[in-house]
């Protein structure tokens, strides 16, 4: 790895890395896959975040906005997947989620999700579907990587709807 962007966010860049050098020895080829997926896609955003000015890469909120959107995309290819009859289709994306959820935080519950949306309208003075930007813009800075926004963005409309 070249570069300051691999050093700004070096724990979990650095979890990432030893994961794919790991299943590469262990010959643990959905794992390989996946982690250079997931390496091929920072690298992406990292380059695109050069041509808008940020030298340094993604950071580490945006690292697990991108996980979060991937396991977002496998869960609905399963479904998919599911109506067309590919059991086999739908293995290989649930063992990638398995293995992308490795570098999430542990994912909030509804309650969990309940409260924080309280918490968030309460911070942002929100009142009316108006707010709902400044809320979620609210709940996205703290909880990244860590909540379903699409849940908590209907928490928070039905809240201020």
């Amino acid at each position: 790895m070249d570069g300051p962007c691999f050093w700004r966010n070096s724990m979990l860049r650095t979890q990432i890395n030893d994961a794919m050098k790991d299943a590469l020895r262990a010959k643990d080829e959905r794992t390989l896959g996946t982690t250079r997926l997931i390496i091929s896609k920072m690298r992406d955003l990292d380059i695109a975040a050069r041509a808008k000015g940020n030298k340094e890469g993604i950071g580490d909120d945006e690292i697990l906005s991108m996980l979060q959107s991937m396991v977002k995309q496998r869960r609905e290819s399963i479904v998919m997947y599911e109506k067309g009859n590919r059991a086999d289709l739908v293995k290989q994306e649930s063992e990638e989620i398995a293995v992308i959820e490795r570098f999430m935080p542990k994912q909030m519950d509804e309650a969990a999700i309940k409260e924080a949306v309280e918490k968030a309208i309460t911070a942002t003075g929100a009142s009316s579907v108006k707010d709902i930007g400044k809320v979620m813009g609210e709940l996205k800075k703290a909880y990244a990587g860590q909540m379903d926004f699409s849940l908590a963005g209907s928490l928070v409309k039905k809240r201020l709807g």
